[in-house]
């Protein structure tokens, strides 16, 4: 009789492992996230409404990144009006105040050396910085993306409220780049020693190129109505930064033609980097709930 009872409760014991084991979890999860102290509450307490319902104002020096020939440094402005919190429309423009030629520009107009067959491309060698396409201007349209905010401590001494956004729009460019040039049409020089289309090297044509612009930027707010922002920006379009005469002709116009033109216009993701003073009015934030 002993044995049998003994055996009864062991014999049940999988049974009752197996049953504690399928009993849901989730319940008690549940339980904690509704009636926990931190239930419904926001994610910030009375916080600083930095962007919603008001006007930044924003100057602001830049420089373009991985130039082939000449770099340009731009200074401009940006104002955006915020919608909400997280979204904002503007304008944002700039002129090319300063061009730098690269270390490749200076070597070409120290070494380079124009022959029959590149004529058109390098009429002669120390006209080259003549001859390189530059940038003028910028203006755009865009809309602003501010997904993430939080403090920036640094030295674990000074805490900055920031705020990290992203933005895209469309771009109108102003592109000055070297005249069309045609090699059958350049004046033939006294001497046939001397290269051709020498006058046609300085040569310059202006246009307006359309592109979206699009670009990631990071603002730190020392006070309530002053902010620095650095924004790396990208303005992907087509242009002939050399001057040079690179497609147009062979199979598929991949081979030279002897026409310095349109056709010679190559795509280029062209990269700059911004650091502008923000100023927000009205000039005191909301403070949140």
């Amino acid at each position: 009789m002993n044995r049998s009872r003994l055996t009864l409760p062991i014999a049940a014991l999988p049974l009752a492992v197996a049953l504690g084991a399928a009993v849901p979890r989730a319940a008690l999860a549940q339980e904690v996230q509704v009636t926990g102290p931190l239930a419904g509450a926001p994610a910030c307490r009375r916080c600083r409404i930095y962007r919603e319902g008001r006007i930044q104002l924003q100057p602001f020096v830049g420089f373009t990144l991985q130039d082939e020939f000449s770099r340009t440094i731009f200074a401009g402005a940006q104002a955006n009006y915020h919608l909400t919190d997280w979204l904002g429309i503007g304008v944002w423009g700039g002129a090319g105040v300063l061009h730098l030629d690269t270390g490749l520009t200076d070597q070409i107009a120290d070494r380079g050396v124009s022959t029959a067959r590149n004529r058109v491309s390098l009429p002669s060698a120390d006209g080259f910085p003549d001859q390189i396409g530059r940038l003028r201007w910028v203006a755009a349209l865009q809309a602003s993306f501010i997904p993430l905010r939080g403090k920036l401590a640094l030295f674990q001494k000074l805490f900055l409220d920031t705020d990290f956004y992203f933005f895209l729009g469309g771009a109108a460019i102003g592109v000055e780049e070297r005249a069309a040039t045609d090699v059958d049409t350049c004046p033939r020089p006294a001497n046939p020693q001397e290269p051709n289309c020498l006058e046609s090297q300085a040569a310059r044509a202006s246009r307006v190129a359309v592109a979206p612009t699009l670009g990631l930027g990071l603002m730190l707010y020392a006070a309530g109505m002053v902010g620095i922002s650095v924004e790396w920006r990208f303005l992907p379009f087509a242009w002939n930064t050399s001057g040079t005469d690179e497609r147009g002709g062979g199979p598929e116009g991949q081979f030279p033609d002897g026409v310095v033109d349109a056709e010679d216009q190559i795509f280029h993701v062209n990269h700059m980097i911004n650091v502008g003073a923000a100023i927000y009015l009205p000039a005191e934030p909301r403070i949140g709930d």
